[in-house]
């Protein structure tokens, strides 16, 4: 098969590869995915780049770990039915080497869920991490119907879900953006107000905007930066669910604050979510693909043989939609 994996860390154009690999066989439990589409997420990137030193040990790896196809073979203990059906994968690369940059991939037949037919393979690879961690970070603690919910980077990846699950839910959304082009986009998607996290004491404008209520739940992506301000708009009793704090990694906790407001911080990441809270999403997220209910934000589609450009995207920055390496 047709694939792009790297057997070195360091930038994506001297470590990615294209050619030919063996054609993996679905083992036990597994399913056997033509791919038709591979996302490629932050997370990806980061292991290329070196994060987990250890990922290379077994051999050589291929990237990312969401993807969607058709099932062309099961093995042993799964339905031979699911033959033919279009699917999207998550996990591909998690805990395993081989991800979804190829033309074939293997994994846990409960990693393939069902891609209706309202949605393309390029939509299909977008749905793993960002729709799942959007989905865990709304949903974990319950009901959200009436809650004030506050989405950090709400024209991002995940936020851009987000904000659609909240909405779906009936919750009231304030969201933060950093230019009028996402303020627009966060508004069409339902947030009722917007605020620019670029600016100093965006937490007062927040304040500003609920007349002094507190929000109920803050959906963050940058936790240690923004906590300072999140501190000052979050009611007592709330959660921050938190997906990243990639500018400050090791962010200092204003502990005896946190907990005289009785504050839960709750950490979110697919790969670490429980299996019940794994099937609620995606039973959530073919449910709202059939019925055509979230918009979807692909920025860059390139083939297999740009794989190193995508990552370089990724790298990048500077935009908010998902990127795709089309593989047929």
């Amino acid at each position: 098969m047709k694939a792009a994996w790297f057997e070195k860390f360091g930038a994506a154009s001297e470590c990615i590869v294209i050619g030919e690999l063996p054609t993996p066989v679905a083992g036990n439990g597994e399913v056997l995915v033509r791919l038709k589409s591979s996302g490629v997420n932050p997370s990806d990137v980061k292991k290329r780049a070196g994060a987990f030193p250890n990922l290379l040990d077994e051999g050589l790896v291929i990237p990312h770990s969401d993807g969607a196809g058709i099932i062309e073979a099961v093995g042993g203990g799964v339905d031979p039915s699911r033959v033919g059906e279009r699917v999207f994968v998550y996990q591909a690369q998690f805990n395993r080497r081989l991800g979804t940059a190829a033309e074939y991939v293997s994994l846990e037949s409960s990693r393939a869920v069902p891609l209706p037919d309202q949605a393309s393979f390029d939509v299909g690879a977008c749905i793993g991490i960002p729709m799942m961690t959007a989905h865990r970070c709304v949903y974990t603690d319950g009901d959200v119907n009436g809650q004030t919910i506050l989405i950090t980077g709400g024209a991002g990846r995940v936020g851009y879900y987000a904000i659609q699950w909240a909405k779906k839910s009936s919750a009231r959304i304030i969201a933060t953006a950093s230019s009028a082009d996402d303020e627009t986009l966060c508004r069409s998607l339902g947030a009722e107000a917007v605020v620019n996290h670029r600016e100093p004491g965006w937490g007062d404008t927040v304040l500003e905007l609920t007349g002094g209520v507190k929000v109920d739940r803050v959906i963050e992506v940058e936790f240690g930066a923004n906590l300072h301000e999140v501190m000052k708009c979050i009611r007592t009793g709330g959660t921050i669910a938190t997906y990243s704090s990639t500018q400050v990694p090791e962010p200092r906790l204003p502990f005896r604050d946190i907990m005289f407001m009785d504050l839960t911080i709750r950490t979110v990441i697919v790969y670490a979510m429980p299996e019940h809270a794994k099937r609620s999403a995606a039973n959530d997220i073919s449910e709202a693909l059939t019925n055509n209910q979230f918009q979807h934000r692909l920025t860059h589609c390139v083939p297999l043989e740009q794989t190193a450009h995508a990552h370089e995207l990724i790298e990048q920055g500077g935009f908010g939609g998902c990127v795709v390496v089309r593989i047929a």
